[in-house]
Formats: C-alpha cells, sequence, structure tokens
C-alpha cells in the first residue's frame, strides 16, 4: 500500500501544524499515564512519530525529537580520582552549570519497537500502527466503573426480555422457576399457601461502632477488573486479513478484538477508521489504513473520520489529565487535521453518542458577586452575560466525575452530629472533622501526622476509623502513627483489604482520611466516595503544591476551589535545612538555606555526561560513606526516561556499577534494583530475587511479588533512577536529583518541589541547567486541567463562606 506521510490526511497535501494538538504544554504538569507507570509502550510511541506526537507522555517531559539516542548517551567509567562530592560545597543556592540546550529534554518511555512493522516499516512513512505501541491499561476504578457500566446494560437487557411473552414450553430458570414451582406446589397439596407468604426476614443491623484497631470483619472482595471475554479463532483469523489487506500488521489482531469485540473484522471493513479506538493507534496511521482498504473513496470529510478523530482528541485530552474539552478546542484540532467542517464533524459525534455535550457557565469571581443583594439588582449593575462554556467529554469521565459530585454533597449534607460519640479535645483539624461530614487538609509532609491524629481521635470516640495512603510507602508510615490495623493504601482498601462491608455493600467505616489526596484521579475518587455510607466522615489530605495525579482529573484542587466544605490548612513547618528549602520552593522561592550537616548539597555539572558520572558516584560512595545511609536508602531522581540523563542512561550505569550482569531475566539480574508498576499511576519499588517458569519474582519492601513472563517488558524498569512522578508518596533518607541541560524544558515548580521533597535527611543536587531552576520555581507553574467537577458540586452544594 501507499501509506500517507506522517502529519497528513486523505486527500491531503500538507502537512499538519503540529502546534495545533489539543495537549497541554509539556513544560508544564500534566497527566503522565504511560511514563509514570512504566507501562511505557504508548509513551514512548511519541519517540517515532513526528511532529505533535506527544500524547500521554507530557508530564515527563517528553521531547521525542531528542530522545532516540537515549540509550547510547551514558559514559559510566568512574574516575577513581573524582572529588567527594558531598565534601564539597553544602547549602549554597544553585551555581551556574551547563547552558540549556534549547529544545532537548527527556522522553517518558521505553524502546519503541511493539507494534511497529506496518506497511514497509520505514519510518515516517505513514505506515499504520508504525512504532506505536499499548496504552496505558485502566486503573482499577476505571475498571470497576466500566463494570457498573456492563451490569446495567445486561439489566436493561434483562428487562426488555421479560417484557415479551414466554413461549409454551419455555424452560425457566430463576425467580420464575421458583415461583412456578411453589404454585404447584400449593395445588398438588404438598405445601399450603401460607407458608409463601411469611414476612421476610428482619434485615441484618449494622455493626455496632468499635476501634479502628479491631480485627476487621471478613468481607467479599470488590469486583475484579473485567477481563476481556475470550476471543474465538475465526474472529481473530478474520481480523488478521482485514489487517493485512490494510497494511497493518497482524500481531495487533488480539488488541483489535479486544477494543472492537467479535466483530471487530466486520466493523474494520464498514469503518476503517475506527482502529482509532485501540490503544496507541494515531491518526496518520488510521487515515492510511483506511486509504489502503477504501482506496479513492477515503476522503478527508468522510463523517465516519471525523467522528472518530472526534473521540481520539479527547482520549489523549483525558490522557493529558483532562475529563472535558472545550468545543472550540476539538474544533481546532480537527482542522488541523484535515476535516474540512470541525463543525459539522463536532456535531455528528454528538448525534452518534460519541461524545457528550456540556454547557457550564463560565467562572466567576465570588468576590464580584457580593454586591448584588437579589437577582433583580444583579441583572441591573451586570456587563452583558459572556456565553456559557460548551464542553465535550467521554461518557466514562462524566459518570466519573458526576457520581463523584453525588457521592461527596451526601456525604456533607449526612448528619454526623447524632451518632453519639464523644470526641476528644484536639486540633483544629479534629474538630473540624468531628462537625462535617467532608473536610479537606492541606499541608507538606509534616501535616501527615494532623490528619493521622484525626484517625486516632476517632478511634478513641468509638468509631470505625481507618487512613489510606496513596503508595505502599506512604502506607507505612500512616501506620507508624495509627497502627498497622488502621493503614491501607487506597488501591487496597477498593479491592478488599481493611474494614468489611455493610448490609448495603458500603464500607463498614465512620471517618477515612485519604492521605495523598492530591494524587486521587477522577474515577478512583469516585469509586472510594461512592463506597462510603451515610453518616461516614471524609477527610481528603494533601499537598497542593506536588505533581498532579497520573489519571484525568484534579479532585482534590477541584475540591478546594469550590469551598463547599471546612479547609484547615496545616501551620506545621518541614524540619530541617531540606524542609526550608521545599517550604520556599512551594511559594516560588528558591532560598539558600543554611546546611551545617551537609543536608543540602549542590553538584554542579557542565554537561550530561558529568552529570551521570557524578551522579553514580554519589550514590555509590559519597553518600554512604559521608552519611552512612545505605546504597538501598538513597534514591536518584531525574526529569523524564529518556535523554542523555534520563533514567535508562542513568540506571544502566548504575547497574554497571552496583549490580553488573548479563540481564539474564529479561534483562535483569538477582539483586537488580526494580520500579514495578501493577497499575497505571502507581509504581513500587524493590529488588529481583530470581525467576523461573512462571515470571520474575521480586521483593517489595518485604512482599514477595510475581511478575509474569508477558508483563516482564511492560510492566518493570530498572529503580535506582526514577522520575518524580514515579517517586510520589514515597520518601528515601538520601536522594539525588539530576538536573543535566537538557532537561531545562522540563522542570516546573512543582516538579521541582516534589523531587526535592523526597528526600529526609540529604538531598544533593546534580545541576547543569543553569538559571533555568529558578526560573521554573519562580514562574513555570502547573498547566491548567479541564474539568467539571467545581460546577457540579456548585450545582448540589451553597459555596461555603470564607
Amino acid at each position: 500500500m501507499t501509506a500517507l506521510p506522517q502529519g497528513s490526511a486523505p486527500g491531503s497535501t500538507a502537512d499538519e501544524s503540529a502546534g495545533a494538538e489539543v495537549a497541554p504544554d509539556p513544560t508544564q504538569d500534566t497527566a503522565d499515564t504511560g511514563a509514570d507507570t512504566v507501562d511505557e509502550a504508548t509513551a514512548e510511541a511519541a519517540e517515532t512519530s513526528g511532529p505533535g506526537a506527544d500524547t500521554d507522555g507530557a508530564h515527563e517531559t517528553d521531547d521525542a525529537d531528542d530522545a532516540d539516542d537515549a540509550d547510547d548517551a551514558v559514559d559510566a567509567d568512574e574516575d577513581s580520582g573524582a572529588q567527594d562530592e558531598v565534601e564539597g560545597e553544602a547549602g549554597t543556592a544553585p551555581e551556574a552549570g551547563a547552558d540549556p540546550e534549547a529544545g532537548a529534554a527527556p522522553d517518558a518511555g521505553a524502546d519503541p519497537e511493539a507494534g511497529a512493522g506496518a506497511g514497509n516499516g520505514s519510518p515516517g512513512d505513514g505506515s499504520p500502527l508504525e512504532g506505536e505501541a499499548k496504552a496505558p491499561e485502566l486503573t482499577e476504578a476505571a475498571a470497576e466503573l466500566a463494570a457498573q457500566r456492563e451490569l446495567r446494560a445486561r439489566i436493561e437487557q434483562r428487562k426488555a426480555e421479560k417484557e415479551a411473552p414466554i413461549p409454551a414450553g419455555t424452560k425457566l430458570s430463576g425467580q420464575a422457576a421458583d415461583l412456578l414451582a411453589a404454585v404447584r406446589a400449593v395445588e398438588s397439596g404438598e405445601k399450603s399457601g401460607t407458608a409463601f407468604f411469611a414476612g421476610p426476614p428482619p434485615a441484618p443491623r449494622r455493626p455496632a461502632p468499635g476501634p479502628a484497631q479491631e480485627a476487621a470483619p471478613a468481607r467479599p472482595r470488590a469486583p475484579e477488573p473485567a477481563q476481556a471475554p475470550a476471543t474465538s479463532v475465526e474472529a481473530l483469523a478474520s481480523v488478521r486479513d482485514v489487517l493485512t489487506r490494510g497494511g497493518a500488521p497482524e500481531t495487533l489482531a488480539v488488541r483489535v478484538t479486544a477494543a472492537l469485540g467479535e466483530q471487530a473484522a466486520e466493523r474494520l471493513g464498514a469503518d476503517p477508521w475506527q482502529l482509532l479506538a485501540v490503544p496507541g493507534v494515531r491518526p496518520e496511521q488510521a487515515d492510511g489504513f483506511a486509504r489502503a482498504l477504501l482506496g479513492a473513496e477515503c476522503r478527508p470529510d468522510d463523517e465516519r473520520r471525523a467522528a472518530a478523530l472526534v473521540g481520539w482528541i479527547l482520549e489523549q485530552a483525558a490522557a493529558q489529565g483532562h475529563t472535558a474539552l472545550l468545543a472550540d478546542d476539538v474544533r481546532k484540532a480537527l482542522a488541523a487535521r484535515s476535516v474540512p467542517d470541525p463543525d459539522e464533524a463536532v456535531q455528528q459525534a454528538v448525534a452518534e453518542g460519541v461524545v457528550l455535550v456540556f454547557q457550564d457557565s463560565l467562572a466567576q469571581d465570588p468576590a464580584g458577586l457580593e454586591g448584588a443583594q437579589d437577582a433583580e439588582e444583579a441583572e441591573e449593575e451586570a456587563e452583558p452575560v459572556e456565553p456559557v462554556e460548551v464542553l465535550l467529554g467521554l461518557d466514562r469521565y462524566a459518570l466519573a466525575e458526576e457520581s463523584l459530585a453525588d457521592a461527596l454533597a451526601r456525604l456533607l449534607n449526612s448528619p454526623v452530629g447524632d451518632d453519639g460519640s464523644v470526641w476528644p479535645e484536639g486540633s483544629e483539624l479534629v474538630r473540624a472533622v468531628a462537625a462535617s461530614g467532608l473536610v479537606a487538609h492541606t499541608g507538606g509532609e509534616a501535616a501527615r501526622a494532623e490528619s493521622a491524629a484525626v484517625v486516632t481521635a476517632a478511634a478513641a470516640a468509638g468509631l470505625r476509623a481507618a487512613g489510606a495512603a496513596h503508595t505502599a510507602d506512604g502506607q507505612r508510615r500512616l501506620a507508624e502513627l495509627t497502627g498497622p490495623l488502621a493503614a491501607f493504601t487506597v488501591a487496597g482498601l477498593l479491592s478488599g483489604e481493611g474494614p468489611g462491608r455493610d448490609a448495603d455493600g458500603a464500607l463498614a467505616l465512620d471517618v477515612l482520611v485519604v492521605q495523598d489526596a492530591a494524587q486521587l484521579d477522577v474515577e478512583t475518587a469516585a469509586v472510594l466516595a461512592e463506597s462510603l455510607p451515610d453518616g461516614c466522615r471524609l477527610v481528603l489530605s494533601g499537598d497542593p503544591g506536588a505533581l498532579g495525579p497520573a489519571g484525568a482529573g484534579r479532585v482534590f484542587h477541584d475540591v478546594l476551589a469550590a469551598r463547599i466544605c471546612p479547609v484547615v490548612a496545616s501551620r506545621l513547618p518541614d524540619p530541617g535545612p531540606v524542609g526550608e528549602l521545599v517550604s520556599g520552593i512551594g511559594i516560588g522561592e528558591l532560598n539558600q538555606v543554611e546546611a551545617p550537616g551537609k543536608e543540602v548539597v549542590i553538584v554542579p555539572v557542565r554537561d550530561a555526561g558529568e552529570a551521570v558520572h557524578r551522579c553514580v558516584q554519589l550514590l555509590a560512595d559519597s553518600i554512604p560513606r559521608a552519611f552512612d545511609i545505605p546504597v538501598e536508602q538513597a534514591q536518584v531522581i531525574t526529569v523524564g526516561h529518556g535523554g542523555s540523563a534520563g533514567t535508562r542512561a542513568l540506571n544502566a550505569a548504575l547497574k554497571q556499577r552496583l549490580n553488573p550482569g548479563p540481564g539474564r531475566f529479561g534483562g535483569f539480574d538477582p539483586g537488580d534494583r526494580i520500579a514495578y508498576a501493577q497499575t497505571p499511576g502507581r509504581t513500587v519499588t524493590g529488588t529481583v530475587v530470581g525467576a523461573d517458569a512462571e515470571g520474575l519474582r521480586l521483593d517489595c519492601a518485604g512482599t514477595p511479588v510475581l511478575v509474569p513472563k508477558d508483563g516482564v517488558e511492560s510492566a518493570l524498569r530498572h529503580g535506582w533512577a526514577l522520575t518524580a512522578h514515579q517517586a510520589l508518596g514515597m520518601r528515601w533518607p538520601a536522594v539525588v536529583a539530576v538536573l543535566p541541560g537538557d532537561a531545562a524544558q522540563g522542570l516546573s515548580r512543582a516538579w521541582v518541589y516534589t523531587a526535592f521533597g523526597r528526600a529526609e535527611r540529604h538531598l544533593s543536587v546534580v545541576h547543569g541547567v543553569d538559571q533555568a531552576l529558578p526560573r521554573a520555581v519562580a514562574e513555570v507553574l502547573p498547566a491548567p486541567r479541564t474539568t467539571r467537577l467545581v460546577p457540579l458540586l456548585h450545582g448540589l452544594l451553597k459555596p461555603a463562606e470564607q
């Protein structure tokens, strides 16, 4: 086939404008579902997809044009006479290093061989699915929401079937069969009719409140993520045939059938652009596939193409953290894809149910409305009303946001003062929780003790209380304050760990404290809030200065912005020189700090090669010798996965120094330090123990973990060096933050705040970005995310008085 060039539409001769992509600025904080989860295939696809290909790895700073040779850019040889950097300059402001290399920034993924091979396979020829790989998998919360939608569909189908009469002779089942058996028993005299009309058994009583540290009652496990149904051999063969005719690799057949179902071959034959529903496929590749199948009938104004592009654009926006997009932004993106009539395309997509349309009032400054005493006065004095925002969104995120808003309103409106509890005297946060069903709590690392104290106070009041953190490391630190029986991870709480369920299926809790609330995406938050019973108190405690969640939404920030519940700001400063430095970064100031014990050390470097060299020296020698901190308790954090000093280059050098080996098990050896992502957005660190026929065996903080053989390549990375997004929710006694010159574009205040804040006792900054670091701290704020949660909450609740 003759595939289209990258960035061209059917029938188009002009290249697309890369800048027209609907995606936040890659220098800002957005959602990196691919890079941060170590399921890197989708993020890696950006490396070979050409201009405008940065889709879901943006907030790991993927400048794909400069990332292809990342693995070759490291020289790990150690200089035995190198200066011991920890004994050098301490506590000073960053010094000038190498000049930032404009346009060069680390990428966010692993090598993109998977999924390549369409057409002639030559780079940049527009062959379908060239260099692309699968997108991030659904989170547990997303899978549960999908299961709920599937259940409702089955219920509606059964209702429709019941409306029709049952043909004579048809075998009954379920309640109908039981009813028929009962009627026959009465008619035959075997039983009396009264036997079937006794009153219903009394409903089970809700267990009495008890301390959170009591053994949790047994409960059924939460629904597992929905599994794709087995695909028949015939269906796979049909899909392979269609893919071959369209010039796409046959190896995509399994992914295509998983996305489009058993009728995938027929659906692709009727609408080739449905290939965009397969994770990792880009429009230029779907265009080439359609042109091969349709020939001269393939046109840029095809309605099927327009509808598929609208859905794809919104999926890419969700990967960047948005739950919806302005209709105007969608039209601009369609125009960049050579759609002749973007307005008609949007209308067609809405009519076909591809997307949902929402009309939300523009945000208004509450202070500007205080002077209006009634509606008439407001109408007389107000300027002409601006048109409402028209947003487009996918039903998946619309359902999650609406469910979350309803659940938060329910908790806030539920009476909590009549539960008979007598709370002990406590902090401002404890008093707020005692009086309200929903409380937001902000603060840094030191503030975690305040929210943990709420769990202890609630247990003392005779209430069932628990706390949940984002990571296993956060759970460990929480357990040190609350006791092990009251500390969980959010994922563990939703998957069946911890408290039981009451008679209505809700978590048997009276108080739930969620730490790391800034990491809650909208789908996880919706499932969590819906799992809480009426009268339960929910505390969302987080650090608004940290990087945002890996998934779509900005739940914690939206709750704060909506002002619908009490907000308690912690006044506890983070301790020590590291805490002082991080606190200043949080308000946009990169200050000098006194570090008499060399708690903060700046290591200037000239180029990326020297940055790698100094990083290895610090981790392997200087920090263990100067601070008595073992290598296992020190962590390297850098801006991205690719680039000359990204995680791949750093991990290669660190493995060569700390655990050299041939990589016998999928590139890993026993003793290797790893980063493992079981689900998108949640990374755990551990060590390789061994391997067998079942897969690779890990030790993750004392917990044995088995990674199946087919998941090693996609879910595992070496873990001596992580990105800041992977490190969210975790802390180490010592941290080495590596800032090479080509990482300047990836820096932001939130990134620096998060990376530096992972250190407990010692922070070394390998600094080669010159003035880009103070400029990022002072000026580069997180990119805004378009969400609907605030107006949804305002539609249900009145903003609180300030």
